[in-house]
């Protein structure tokens, strides 16, 4: 394993306050780039419109996907929904005014609390990205996709093995019980906004797949014991999930193409203890994605909630987006786990999208990011200085059947206007960045 730090760490700490915290193209079919290229934003103001204009495939312009984790988690249930209920949410705004400058046609937000009637994302459209915010255009999503998550949903036993099940939602020790962790249920969703027809009737989730159906999978040890990947009971085992919020393909059709939007949000690989469990469940998490693509014999044990079996057919466009919660080698992640996806033979990961905001805040900010192997200008998240620092664990990654031409992280410099929408520790957006990739015919 590479880059392992202190499970104690502040960064463990950070993320846990975010719970506390009330803040919150046309798609390629050309041969792939040759070459791994860094496509980098010379400044957020100057680049970040444009592409974003773009419409369909058969158009001949670019289609941008997006990612963006924006901490637009609550929390209790229902705060999300009343934060939305009006214009006023300083950090909401803050959120929509990025959206609206980088302009992209397909948006993944993480962190996004879920509500079964939809109404947080519905809100948000109609009260923040529909208004423009501080002079940029207001933006308009035809398209909505929200489905439950695991986060907060209890699970009625003892998964972290602290001799406590913990079913009250709220409660002491709630989230670690919960097949996700959240205090209540849907906390850290996430919801989809598109320009473009989502194909509800062919949508697959896999909210319920168990962890132990993956054959092969790093099912936590415990290393008191002399037997193999006992951290989880028997009947634990029976129930628990892979996903610690959900995986959704969702076929998007773009003219007269469909490309399947493959989003998720792996746990952090922190939390835990020296069985690894979550570090270990990033990494399979992070698989489902890479087995679900390359489809066939690999992707046979793969079944969604409806009890369908298999992957990706061969030939099928895609793009996996999420944040992964794994770095290519630095940080916390087990070793490899995102090279699952960059390394497939499937994905066309040769367009890192960069800034050049990320590089100066690690100079700025030292500390761990002195001695990352990486590449700052590819960082996506802005997390504590003393371990692990800036990380790139954002992605927008599409199939070797699509073109990428251009991409980049929203990390203004110090110096541009707009790094008021990305700041300092407390962030008023996120302590992500939003981060985009642009797709050509």
């Amino acid at each position: 394993m590479h880059g392992r730090i202190n499970r104690s760490s502040h960064f463990g700490e950070e993320k846990r306050m975010k719970a506390l915290r009330v803040r919150t193209a046309s798609v390629a079919t050309g041969l792939a780039l040759a070459a791994t290229t860094a496509v980098t934003a010379p400044s957020a103001s100057a680049s970040a419109p444009g592409a974003g204009t773009s419409v369909g495939v058969g158009g001949g312009r670019n289609v941008r996907f997006a990612t963006f984790n924006a901490s637009l988690n609550r929390n209790t249930e229902g705060a999300l929904v009343a934060d939305l209920s009006n214009a006023g949410n300083a950090q909401a705004r803050t959120i929509a005014e990025i959206i609206q400058r980088t302009r992209p046609d397909v948006v993944l937000i993480n962190e996004f609390d879920f509500d079964a009637r939809g109404r947080a994302a519905r809100l948000f459209q109609d009260n923040y990205l529909s208004v423009g915010q501080n002079g940029a255009a207001p933006i308009s999503y035809r398209h909505r996709f929200v489905a439950p998550s695991n986060t907060g949903i209890a699970s009625g036993f003892d998964l972290n093995n602290d001799g406590k099940v913990v079913t009250e939602p709220g409660a002491a020790g709630y989230g670690d019980d919960a097949y996700g962790f959240g205090v209540f249920p849907g906390q850290y969703g996430m919801a989809v906004y598109s320009r473009y027809p989502i194909d509800e009737r062919r949508v697959r989730t896999f909210q319920k797949f168990r962890w132990k159906d993956m054959p092969g999978a790093l099912l936590p040890d415990d290393p008191s014991t002399p037997a193999p990947a006992d951290w989880y009971s028997r009947a634990e085992r029976k129930v628990v999930r892979l996903s610690s919020k959900s995986h959704w393909d969702l076929p998007i059709r773009v003219g007269h193409r469909t490309v399947h939007l493959l989003v998720s949000h792996p746990t952090p690989p922190t939390f835990d203890g020296p069985e690894d469990r979550n570090g270990r469940r990033n990494h399979d998490e992070i698989r489902l994605w890479a087995d679900y693509v390359r489809g066939g014999p690999a992707a046979r044990y793969i079944y969604d909630d409806r009890g369908r079996r298999g992957g990706l057919s061969r030939g099928a466009s895609f793009v996996i987006a999420g944040d992964q919660n794994a770095d290519p080698v630095d940080g916390d992640s087990v070793n490899g786990a995102i090279n699952q996806l960059l390394r497939n033979p499937r994905v066309n990961a040769s367009v890192i999208p960069s800034s050049a905001g990320a590089p100066e805040a690690a100079a700025l900010q030292g500390g761990a990011n002195t001695t990352h192997r990486g590449n700052p200008a590819y960082d996506t998240a802005d997390f504590a200085d003393n371990a692990p620092g800036n990380l790139r664990v954002d992605y927008v990654l599409p199939s070797r059947g699509l073109r990428p031409v251009g991409g980049g992280v929203f990390w203004p410099v110090a110096a541009d206007p707009l790094s008021r929408l990305t700041g300092s520790y407390p962030f008023p957006s996120s302590d992500h960045r939003l981060v985009w990739l642009d797709l050509r015919r």
